[in-house]
């Protein structure tokens, strides 16, 4: 069951502007990850289902959590499936992310008070995920379509939350373009963590990026 429910996950997310997503093989890698972002100031944060067995990973993961950074709200994404999704929501998840928007995932979060923020390519496809009970989605990949495509949707569709991942790197100039054109929130992977970093176990590097985009970001919506 999740810690959270769906009103309270989406100002988390809201409120920090900022998701990171990850995923790794190594629960305690992973772990690192989290305590690393969560002291930076992340509160809600996109683990992702990639990898076999990741399901496992994931609830070692959320127990954790809930001791080790209890304000966090923990929850999955590259998820593509109905089941996938109930699996992942009886492991816990706070939120569910996919790259595509599938219509039969929605019913299922819905009836847990669970945020499904499903990727979305157009106008009319974040339209129906909207009607569908989909608060939150994401516009994927977001280095294809642009901020140009997120400042055209907010004009006639102010009401819209869109969270962008895929080309949103830990920068002033990309994070000014994205929040400039209207999202609610980015999503952020490799950027965040270079493989480098995460190898040679940098994890203050990790805490200071994160405290870093999210101060511009705050001074971005001042």
């Amino acid at each position: 069951m999740a810690k959270f429910d769906k009103i309270a996950v989406l100002k988390k997310i809201g409120d920090t502007g900022m998701v990171p997503v990850f995923y790794h093989k190594d629960v305690e890698v992973a772990k690192k990850v989290v305590k690393a972002c969560y002291e930076g100031g992340v509160r809600a944060f996109e683990f992702t289902n990639r990898g076999d067995f990741a399901h496992e990973i994931f609830g070692q993961l959320v127990k954790w959590a809930d001791k080790e950074c209890p304000e966090l709200a923990l929850g999955i994404g590259s998820v593509v499936d109905a089941p996938t999704a109930a699996l992942y929501i009886q492991l816990g998840a706070n939120f569910v992310v996919g790259p595509l928007f599938n219509p039969e995932i929605a019913p299922v979060c819905n009836r847990r008070l669970v945020p499904y923020c499903p990727g979305c390519g157009t106008v009319s496809e974040i339209g129906k995920a909207q009607e569908l009970g989909c608060d939150l989605t994401k516009l994927f990949p977001g280095d294809v379509y642009g901020p140009n495509m997120v400042k055209g949707l907010m004009a006639p569709c102010p009401w819209s939350k869109i969270m962008v991942t895929g080309g949103v790197s830990p920068d002033r100039e990309n994070l000014t373009s994205w929040f400039k054109a209207g999202v609610y929130c980015v999503g952020m992977g490799s950027k965040l963590f270079p493989k480098d970093r995460v190898a040679a176990e940098d994890w203050a590097y990790v805490t200071d990026k994160c405290k870093e985009c999210l101060d511009i970001i705050a001074e971005l919506r001042k």
